[in-house]
C-alpha cells in the first residue's frame, strides 16, 4: 500500500482501534439523526407558518366565527396550530353560552381552555430541538475524546519502537483527529439549525400569544 492510500480518510477510519471507531460510528449516528430531525422540523415551521397565513386571513375575513368553528373542528389537522387554539377557545366560549354562563366567567373558560391548547401547540413545536441543542453541545467532545484515545493509544505503541519518525506517528494522529472532524460535522449545522428553529418559534409564540388576546377581545364585545 502507498503512502497516498494508507493516509486516505476511509484506509484511516478502518485501521483506526476500536474505541476511536465506536466513537466514529456514535458520531455518525448521532449527525444522521439531528440532520433528520432538522428536515422534518425545517418542514414542519413551513406548515405551521403557512397555515397560521391562511388561517388569519380567513379568521380577518369578516365571516361567520361559528361557522369558522365548525370548519376547524372538522379539519383540525389541516388548519394548523393556531386554528386548534381558536377551536379550543370557541368551543368553550359556546359550550358556556349553551349553560347561560354569565359575567366574566365566560371569557374565563375561553382564556383557559386557549392557553392550554397553546402550551400543547408550544411543545409540539419544541419537540426535538433539545436533542439539536445537546448535540450541538456535546458532539465535539465526543470526538475529542475518540482524538484523545487515539492520540494516546498511536503513541504508546510507539514506545518500544528505536527510532520515531514523523512518518511513523503521522497515520496514527490522523485517524484520531477523524474524530474530532466527525463531532464538529455533527454539532455545527445542529447548532445552526437550533438557533434559527428556536427563532423561528418565539416568532410564532408571540403570534399566536398575540392572537389569543385579540380573539379575547372579541369575544369580550360578545359577552356585553
Amino acid at each position: 500500500m502507498n503512502p497516498t492510500q494508507e493516509l486516505s480518510i476511509l484506509s484511516l477510519i478502518l485501521q483506526a482501534s476500536i474505541p476511536v471507531q465506536l466513537v466514529m460510528a456514535l458520531l455518525v449516528v448521532i449527525s444522521i439523526m439531528s440532520w433528520t430531525y432538522i428536515f422534518s422540523k425545517m418542514a414542519t415551521l413551513k406548515r405551521t407558518q403557512r397555515q397560521t397565513e391562511k388561517f388569519e386571513n380567513d379568521f380577518w375575513s369578516g365571516g361567520d366565527l361559528t361557522m369558522l368553528h365548525h370548519a376547524v373542528a372538522t379539519q383540525r389537522l389541516e388548519h394548523g396550530a393556531e386554528a386548534r387554539i381558536f377551536e379550543a377557545g370557541m368551543a368553550e366560549f359556546l359550550k358556556a353560552r349553551k349553560s347561560h354562563t354569565e359575567g366574566p366567567a365566560v371569557l374565563d373558560g375561553a382564556r383557559r381552555a386557549m392557553r392550554a391548547a397553546f402550551q400543547r401547540e408550544m411543545d409540539s413545536l419544541d419537540r426535538h430541538l433539545a436533542f439539536l441543542a445537546t448535540t450541538g453541545s456535546v458532539s465535539p467532545y465526543i470526538g475529542l475524546l475518540g482524538t484523545v484515545w487515539g492520540i494516546m493509544h498511536a503513541f504508546v505503541g510507539l514506545a518500544g519502537a528505536e527510532q520515531v519518525t514523523l512518518a511513523a506517528v503521522a497515520p496514527g494522529i490522523a485517524e484520531a483527529l477523524i474524530a474530532t472532524a466527525i463531532g464538529l460535522f455533527a454539532a455545527i449545522p445542529a447548532v445552526v439549525a437550533y438557533n434559527r428553529f428556536t427563532h423561528d418559534v418565539d416568532r410564532l409564540a408571540v403570534r399566536f400569544d398575540s392572537f389569543i388576546d385579540e380573539f379575547l377581545n372579541i369575544l369580550q364585545r360578545q359577552v356585553r
